[in-house]
């Protein structure tokens, strides 16, 4: 018999989905409970939800290291098992043509907040970790000290726009600037780039003339609420398999992806 789940979070703002996680918890939909809650946000109101129901919560201030590292970068240290070059060599959230120093600081700076981040984690032993409206990008350093099983990947996201389209931060906001007449979210496994991760489930919905920003958020959130337990649900009973596929091209080239396929329902 598989024993329940835990499930960790990261919160940067209200945490609804973070809630709808926790109600499907509750109503037992989810065979799992959360163990900790986590921001780097020190006001950030998913915190709160998560006090209400004595779950231990905690705080790594990214703001004040990034900030500390631009006014006197020596202040900042990293830990020692962190490697630049290493993390260069997997990350894809920059291009090969980006600023070395802008690179460096970036990786350092969150380095340092990552490893206290692990370190906060580290008392509450946790089968998935869900991001939750947390608004910071993991880098190689972080991923690789969670994803510790080859092809077992136990980073979850949640992104308001039907991936790949429109990765980043606003992801309605670009949807609806674009015109699209079809708008959505996606749930994803975490990787080294930006968004770019393996997709687990999807919704949409339609986007009409009378429709604005406000109300196409508002129908992308409520299919959050839905997409993003369900997902969580189908960890849990251990139905999502990483797998690398092989797609022939025109040319004869063949085009290499990491796809998630959902196995069937557990046997009653």
């Amino acid at each position: 018999m598989k024993q329940p789940i835990r499930i960790g979070a990261l919160v940067s703002g209200s945490g609804t989905n973070l809630q709808a996680i926790m109600d499907a918890c509750e109503l037992g939909d989810i065979d799992g409970s959360i163990v900790f809650i986590g921001s780097d946000t020190p006001d950030a109101a998913g915190l709160k939800r998560g006090r209400r129901l004595n779950i231990p919560t905690f705080v790594v201030n990214y703001g004040s290291i990034i900030r500390r590292y631009k006014k006197t970068p020596e202040t900042v240290t990293v830990p020692d098992d962190f490697d630049l070059s290493t993390v260069l060599s997997k990350q894809t959230l920059f291009p090969a043509d980006a600023d070395g120093e802008t690179v460096k600081a970036f990786f350092i700076t969150r380095a340092a907040a990552e490893a206290k981040l692990l370190e906060r984690m580290n008392p509450y032993p946790f089968d998935l970790l869900v991001l939750a409206g947390f608004m910071r990008n993991l880098t190689p350093y972080f991923i690789d000290r969670v994803n510790t099983v080859p092809d077992h990947p136990r980073i979850m996201n949640i992104h308001p726009a039907l991936l790949p389209a429109f990765p980043g931060i606003d992801g309605y906001g670009d949807t609806f600037r674009y015109g699209c007449k079809m708008g959505g979210c996606t749930v994803h496994f975490v990787d080294y780039g930006e968004d770019s991760g393996p997709i687990i489930g999807q919704r949409a919905y339609e986007i009409f003339e009378d429709d604005t920003l406000a109300s196409v958020r508002e129908k992308g959130l409520k299919l959050e609420w839905e997409l993003y337990p369900k997902c969580v649900k189908m960890f849990a009973e251990g139905r999502l398999k990483k797998i690398r596929e092989t797609y022939p091209l025109k040319d004869g080239k063949k085009m290499h992806r990491t796809v998630v396929r959902i196995l069937p329902p557990p046997k009653r």
